[in-house]
């Protein structure tokens, strides 16, 4: 019964059936919480806001109807927004904002090709490779990044004159997270008709009007926000995208300085997505599709350069937000940029009066929901190992960003996972008719092997024949064939002859191409080797 608990304590699995009301419930929450987002994340890339209103819209939109992870909510995102900044602040003072604009556009289209080629090739099962204590790490700095980024709802003004609020403005918008919280937390215990953190949206936007109308006091809201990044700003009304191509020159020294900003955010926009639906795999125990979202984002991210969108990928706090609001399906993604395209033609005026606490509120539900409790309680119990990863990927989540975090676990996990295979490389030896030594190997040979394989003979003193026999053992790389070959120069100063035994196919075919590196003598069947021995 112990060891069921431990098992369990790794499930993040949310137990909440599929449900089309559901999913379109769970949709328009989620499309509130784009807008002050995809607004936060135009300014980062020094682009208008409904540049990142679009590029939700359309990111959203194509890879809910196309890509490979339903309820998986996909927009502007801070990642890509960050890898595009310094593009645009480059081309700014060079060719004006206006084309400067297009650079960014052919960016992002080109981007898109990337991700598309990546999905084709099928490339996006190596998402396969990331060890489950990389995904907590990844889960739980995940939680912190959305965690700390709420922060900077509690400041006015920006750079030198960004301040924190003053003590009743404060107090007021720490009420208006408190009561958010609170609804969102306690609603479902009553009822489950409505999605908790749409009513609690609704409720405190209500609660908000009510006193600011009343002159009571003023809680921040969406256009507040817009207003904060831009004063000129009135509000984040837009038209419908339209069709045009990049206005760039279409050059060979255009496509080289666009380029690397493309495949970076390829990279780190696949990355981000890959990893969401993985976790979005775990927490709803179903199993999404690596390489047609790769496919989906890239579509998308194509048509955001035709269409004055940003681009973007999967986002994370979004999709835990619908998951955990009960959105499983299609429908919500699709009703999620749907909704957003509706708030910016029609109602953008309501939607300017959400209050930030409201927003802040439903983000800090979806850290407490997001971050992975258990890891503090199985620290102690798993191996060492995995407790340093899981530490290890959070911390550089933090402290660098998700992707470079995720490198960083998987690379320090097949170091780890090499170093501990290397340990276990052992032979027992046997003396067969007293002129044959036999040392039959037990681990795998490769590169982090090669040390403890080599110190397991004594060339000195072993006898005239030497076979290795490799039944239980296996040769994995160039190191191996590269150690192999080192004994058996050894043995052949001391006039010993090496053979080697019972190598499985694949290891022969390996030792039979590097036939110039490797030259050894190879038996099938050691009775009949020390037959021939004892008749010679």
């Amino acid at each position: 019964m112990k060891e069921e608990n431990n098992n369990k304590i790794f499930k993040l699995k949310i137990d909440k059936p599929r449900n089309l009301k559901t999913d379109v419930l769970s949709g328009i929450t989620v499309a509130l919480a784009l807008v002050p987002e995809a607004v936060a994340f135009s300014f980062v890339a020094h682009v208008d806001p409904k540049v990142g209103l679009y590029a939700a819209f359309m990111v959203g939109l194509i890879t809910a109807i196309f890509g490979g992870r339903p309820g998986m909510i996909s927009g502007a995102t801070g990642a890509v927004a960050v890898i595009f900044a310094p593009l645009m602040t480059l081309m700014i003072p060079k060719v004006g904002l206006d084309s400067a604009m297009g650079y960014l556009f052919a960016a992002v289209a080109l981007m898109g090709v990337l991700q598309i080629i990546f999905g084709v090739c099928k490339l996006g099962k190596f998402i396969r490779l990331v060890p489950h204590p990389v995904m907590l790490g990844f889960v739980n700095g995940l939680a912190i990044i959305i965690f700390k980024a709420q922060f900077g709802q509690f400041y006015t003004g920006t750079g030198d004159e960004k301040a924190l609020l003053a003590t009743s403005p404060l107090l007021i918008m720490c009420g208006g997270i408190a009561l958010t919280m609170f609804i969102s937390y306690f609603l479902p215990k009553i009822t489950t008709m409505v999605p908790a953190t749409l009513a609690a949206l609704v409720t405190v936007t209500l609660i908000a009007v009510g006193l600011d109308k009343f002159d009571i006091c003023h809680l921040r809201t969406v256009l507040d926000f817009v207003q904060t990044m831009d004063p000129t700003k009135t509000t984040i009304a837009a038209d419908l995208p339209a069709f045009a191509l990049p206005n760039i020159p279409w050059t060979w020294e255009t496509l080289k300085l666009i380029f690397p900003y493309a495949a970076l955010a390829a990279s780190v926009g696949l990355i981000e997505s890959l990893m969401t639906l993985t976790l979005v795999d775990e927490l709803t125990e179903t199993r999404g599709h690596g390489n047609k979202e790769c496919i989906g984002q890239g579509a998308a991210n194509v048509v955001n350069g035709f269409f004055g969108g940003m681009g973007g990928c999967a986002m994370i706090g979004q999709s835990m937000i619908n998951i955990r609001g009960g959105g499983r399906g299609r429908t919500s993604g699709i009703t999620a940029a749907m909704c957003l395209l509706f708030f910016v033609l029609f109602l953008a005026q309501y939607v300017e009066m959400i209050p930030l606490a409201a927003l802040v509120g439903v983000m800090f539900m979806v850290v407490i929901g997001t971050f992975e409790w258990s890891s503090f309680r199985i620290i102690s119990k798993i191996p060492k190992a995995d407790a340093f990863i899981i530490i290890l990927v959070s911390t550089v989540t933090v402290v660098e960003d998700l992707a470079i975090a995720v490198f960083v676990g998987i690379i320090a996990s097949a170091l780890i996972f090499a170093w501990n295979q290397g340990k276990v490389v052992k032979a027992s030896v046997t003396l067969e008719k007293g002129t044959t030594k036999v040392y039959k190997l037990h681990g795998s040979l490769f590169f982090g092997s090669i040390t403890s394989f080599k110190e397991l003979f004594d060339f000195a003193n072993d006898p005239k024949d030497v076979v290795i026999d490799f039944n239980d053992s296996r040769v994995y790389d160039h190191s191996g064939l590269e150690a192999i070959n080192f004994i058996e120069e050894k043995y052949s100063e001391q006039n010993t002859k090496l053979h080697l035994l019972n190598l499985s196919k694949e290891c022969s075919e390996l030792i039979n191409k590097a036939d110039n590196v490797v030259e050894v003598s190879i038996i099938e069947n050691l009775d009949w080797h020390l037959a021939e021995n004892s008749l010679g």
